[in-house]
């Protein structure tokens, strides 16, 4: 597929094909005050805009969610397991934490619905953090212990994420070592933290072998594809700025059995590296460019390094208050990523970014979700946006 070409047709995609919706705990569940992130938003000169709060009282309301999902027509629905609830301190695990995850298991299989869990999306505990985070081999041995007490409730669990998006862990890592960073543009972070790096690409191996022995589940872990593009010219240039910030990352997924693709936008590099996106392009609330090709692109990416790994879009999507554009950029999306299917890429299927309007890591501006929030009643509305992409799902992607 040409870079930035969309061809649709009448074919609907695979039998069995994944139609989803993506949230992570930390940003619906509300009073997660156990997580380092909590710790992050409340202290004092936190930069922050916002605190997450309450969120989206999801901790709660999860059945109202799953009710969503279903009613839709969407067959499956990816959320994330807190570890700080469930291992609060060292060595402390929360057996009333793991039964309120397993109601939510439940929920999913009784409403038809096929769960996809990620055990780790962007939150840590705060004694995990205090002991060093991921920048320490030695707490590899922590997360370990907190898979295994996961691994007890994922009977009936088809799809397991150990990790979201380990990428942008070690280049958020990066990035607070070098404090505030003028070059930083569409997404273009820094060269990630190497031990950050080398410490989640073993623990992601480690969890795997334990995933493997104890459930009957699929592994594998999502990575942040960025879409890197070289202008002419800087084909090397961007060959070595992608290879540390997603590569790496791709080529440890070797012998899972799945790999998470999940993509916005894209950044362009040139001979000195990354740069902004044009002056005249469309934005999101992000300040992203609006690339709709942006999913299907990395997906063809991530199947030329792995060609034997199966793929899942495990979030995609738009920022915006005009719905009627997030439509627009769906449609486009996954007429995209049917067109690389039929290349023989093995995709196996594809979760909106987001269900909600939900915490986008320091503000609620940037609203993804498919479903709007009562920022005070926490009642749920579906969008135009909603009913549409479920009423693609229904159709197995035939009204496309």
């Amino acid at each position: 597929m040409t870079k930035g070409t969309i061809i649709t047709t009448t074919t609907s995609f695979p039998a069995g094909f994944l139609w989803g919706a993506s949230t992570a705990a930390h940003q619906i569940e509300g009073n997660n005050t156990n997580s380092d992130f909590w710790s992050r938003e409340n202290e004092a000169g936190t930069i922050l805009p916002e605190r997450s709060g309450d969120a989206c009282d999801s901790y709660h309301r999860w059945r109202d969610d799953l009710d969503i999902v279903a009613s839709l027509g969407l067959n499956s629905y990816r959320f994330s397991l807190e570890w700080s609830r469930i291992v609060p301190s060292i060595g402390a695990v929360s057996n009333a934490e793991l039964a309120h995850y397993r109601r939510m298991i439940d929920g999913c299989l009784e409403r038809g619905l096929t769960p996809a869990v990620t055990l780790h999306h962007f939150t840590n505990p705060r004694w995990f953090s205090d002991l060093g985070g991921w920048r320490s081999a030695e707490n590899i041995a922590h997360f370990e212990e907190y898979v295994a007490a996961a691994a007890t409730i994922l009977e009936g669990v088809e799809w397991v994420c150990t990790f979201n998006e380990p990428n942008m862990l070690a280049m958020i890592a990066a990035m607070f070592d070098a404090g505030e960073r003028e070059e930083l543009v569409a997404g273009a972070m820094p060269p990630p933290d190497r031990t950050t790096t080398e410490v989640t690409i073993e623990a992601h191996h480690r969890a795997r072998v334990l995933l493997a022995e104890r459930t009957d589940a699929k592994v594998g872990w999502t990575i942040a594809n960025q879409n890197f593009q070289a202008e002419p010219g800087a084909e090397e240039v961007a060959r070595a700025w992608g290879w540390p910030r997603e590569d790496i990352f791709i080529d440890a997924a070797r012998g899972d059995d799945f790999i998470g693709v999940q993509a916005y936008t894209r950044v362009r590099i040139g001979p000195d590296g990354a740069l902004p996106a044009p002056d005249d392009a469309e934005r999101t609330l992000t300040g992203w460019e609006y690339y709709p090709t942006a999913a299907a692109e990395a997906v063809e990416h991530t199947a030329r390094l792995l060609p034997d790994v199966p793929i899942v879009v495990t979030e995609n999507g738009i920022a915006t208050d005009d719905d009627d554009r997030r439509i627009d950029y769906t449609s486009r999306s996954l007429g995209a990523l049917r067109e690389v299917m039929k290349s023989g890429v093995d995709l196996r299927g594809y979760f909106h970014w987001s269900l909600l309007d939900n915490y986008e890591w320091g503000s609620y501006a940037p609203r993804f979700g498919l479903v709007a929030v009562d920022r005070t009643s926490f009642e749920r509305t579906v969008k135009p946006s909603g009913a549409w992409y479920g009423s693609v799902a229904a159709a197995n992607g035939a009204t496309l």
